[in-house]
């Protein structure tokens, strides 16, 4: 099984799916949307990836986290009745892991549901099953790219003002440290001034 991946992103879609070449082997990996912008950088081009190989019949798949606790969060969710991997992946993209553990912790049936494929039995299933598995202080260190929810609340935000998250994920990439440190509103001024560089005129 793959557990992990460093190499450098050779293509990419809005959904969060990738190809990562390794040494010449291109992987394709599906990633909950912005995940790749806070995943840990080696060297100037390279993300390393927590990966984690989903087998069914004759599927082999490959899904991609930006630390080991995100991935952790995806195992616990495909291992709830009626969630299965494009469905953890979609909760992951709308609520990253922090976000996702306040919500089951306080019992947000109504923010659960609002997730695509997510109804209100599923949700009160997660709740159920989850709250003490799924807890905030198990996901409260940040990760290499500037802590889960502050990059993902970037990445988010910009999205919903019609950027892709592919250039959403790049542009608080390329914010590095700053992430960790910096105000929201400072943040997303400067990711729409290196956004707007990157498209020109």
């Amino acid at each position: 099984m793959i557990g992990r991946l460093t190499g450098r992103v050779v293509a990419e879609d809005a959904d969060g799916a990738i190809v990562i070449d390794v040494q010449g082997v291109g992987f394709e990996v599906k990633m909950p949307v912005g995940s790749l912008g806070r995943a840990e950088r080696s060297g100037s081009e390279s993300v390393v990836l927590h990966v984690h190989t989903h087998v069914r019949e004759d599927v082999l798949e490959l899904f991609g986290f930006a630390s080991d606790g995100e991935r952790e969060v995806f195992r616990l969710l495909i291992g709830v009745q009626k969630i299965g991997p494009k469905i953890a992946l979609g909760l992951l993209s709308a609520l990253p892991p922090v976000d996702l553990a306040t919500a089951i912790a306080d019992g947000d049936l109504g923010r659960l549901a609002r997730v695509p494929g997510i109804g209100k039995k599923t949700a009160e299933r997660l709740v159920l099953e989850l709250r003490e598995k799924l807890t905030r202080s198990r996901l409260a260190a940040p990760t290499a790219a500037g802590g889960t929810g502050q990059g993902a609340r970037l990445v988010a935000a910009l999205t919903n003002m019609g950027y892709r998250a592919a250039e959403a994920e790049q542009a608080v990439a390329a914010l590095g440290e700053r992430v960790r440190q910096v105000a929201t509103a400072d943040l997303l001024r400067d990711a729409l001034a290196w956004l707007t560089q990157r498209r020109g005129p």
